[in-house]
């Protein structure tokens, strides 16, 4: 219990503080931390009572003087809006925040509210990556803007061509290359829309970058190794990083896909493991035993209790949500260097999956290597249920961990990648699915 001196806290943060306190130790915040913030919330009640502020006026402008006036007085702790988040959220729900005016969006957003519906019901893409677009192509729809409202209409291949060299100068090959695509996107959106009358995206010019000029190289068995060992399995943080790092080598997952993996993924009976991909794909994985087991222990001896929502892997600190795709990568770089190893994220280790199926499957020379590297799909297991259609999903075995986790086919060597089920083999191979990172799709 988190002691609370009304004497620090008398003005219009009294009658939430009490509750704020006992909220921050649900979530996982340790006794210290919330104290601090209670600290931290009676300063801000302070000021609101000089300053004659009420809850109902904790608006985004008021903060934001606060926050300066603090550290203009020398404080070097709780200088940010990110340090009062946890108080928002929490007064968010009790309706005694003020609600933000709705300022009308002006015409270059409102063109981009419209281009971010289009990306999102007709392409099909994820919020995440029509984000993405959507802040690639601002800066050149605000270049358009007119007292008026968007000019459009005189809109020219110039006008694109010297855009592109503006903006993509001094950028990362893969950041540039992301402008023009996203920018040919939008290009090809305002001619299907009737906004400008010629197709202006094949003026948006190419970035020179080679392929595979940076493909990055797979790690040798000793590094791997170390980078595993890197992680201190006695602590809860050394257990589930170790069993992040081997969804990544074993079964070359993206660090997207092991940040959304959820607790219903999991099929411990069978031995597997439900991946939504690229392009919401539901993929079903063979589930090795070293990688289940590693699982379970995470979750038996690492998971907090306080973790919020169904997600596997979650952050180490308070409030215990959702690993992110760039903790994921955090978790591979920490380890490199705790290994003594070269700067590394975590796309390398899909790439040292991939290399060792690859000469696993095809060690004769002049043997052809697959055209790419695709988890076996067993559509018949996912079905119109999407990824939680398999039977038993989210069941924690009743033993002790790696027993009783099903690798897949009998035989499996210690550190290979498992081969699939004899049907799920010849399904692949009459359809044309390829290789499975995996499951080891090679033929005698």
């Amino acid at each position: 219990m988190v002691k609370v001196l009304r004497s620090i806290v008398r003005g219009p943060l009294e009658p939430h503080v009490i509750g704020f306190a006992e909220g921050l130790l649900r979530q996982g915040y340790s006794r210290s931390s919330a104290e601090q913030h209670v600290c931290f919330i009676a300063h801000l009640d302070r000021w609101m009572r000089a300053e004659g502020v009420g809850v109902d006026g904790l608006s985004s402008s008021t903060l934001e003087r606060y926050l300066a006036q603090r550290r203009a007085a020398g404080y070097v702790e709780y200088r940010s809006v990110k340090a009062l988040r946890p108080m928002l959220e929490y007064l968010a729900p009790l309706g005694v925040l003020p609600i933000p005016p709705q300022v009308p969006p002006g015409p270059v957003e409102d063109l981009l509210g419209r281009y971010r519906g289009w990306l999102l019901v007709e392409r099909g893409v994820t919020a995440g990556t029509a984000r993405g677009y959507v802040d690639c192509v601002r800066p050149f729809v605000a270049t358009r803007a007119r007292s008026a409202g968007l000019d459009l209409t005189n809109l020219t291949a110039a006008d694109v061509t010297a855009f592109v060299l503006a903006v993509c100068p001094g950028r990362a090959v893969g950041s540039a290359k992301l402008v023009v695509c996203a920018l040919r996107s939008l290009l090809g959106w305002l001619y299907l829309s009737g906004q400008v009358r010629v197709s202006l995206a094949a003026a948006v010019p190419s970035v020179a970058g080679w392929r595979l000029s940076g493909l990055p190289k797979g790690l040798e068995p000793g590094q791997l190794r170390s980078l595993l060992a890197s992680c201190d399995r006695r602590t809860a943080t050394g257990r589930r990083d170790y069993a992040v790092l081997l969804l990544l080598a074993r079964l070359g997952l993206r660090a997207g896909e092991v940040a959304g993996l959820g607790l219903d993924d999991i099929d411990w009976r069978h031995g597997q493991l439900a991946v939504l991909g690229k392009g919401r794909r539901a993929e079903l994985l063979p589930l090795p035993a070293d990688v289940g087991a590693a699982i379970a222990a995470y979750l038996r001896r690492g998971r907090p209790v306080t973790a919020v929502g169904r997600s596997v892997f979650v952050r180490v600190h308070a409030p215990h949500r959702a690993l992110t795709t760039g903790g994921v990568t955090m978790v591979v770089f920490d380890a490199a260097q705790r290994a003594g190893l070269p700067k590394m994220h975590a796309h390398r280790l899909r790439h040292t999956a991939a290399t060792a199926m690859r000469w696993r499957c095809w060690p004769a020379p002049g043997r052809r290597p697959p055209v790419q590297f695709r988890p076996v799909v067993r559509r018949d297991r996912v079905g119109a249920g999407g990824r939680d259609a398999a039977h038993g999903v989210g069941r924690l075995p009743c033993s002790a961990p790696g027993v009783g986790v099903s690798a897949g086919a009998p035989g499996e060597a210690a550190r290979s990648v498992p081969r699939p089920p004899a049907t799920a083999r010849r399904a692949g191979h009459h359809g044309g699915g390829g290789a499975g990172l995996g499951a080891a799709a090679c033929r005698g």
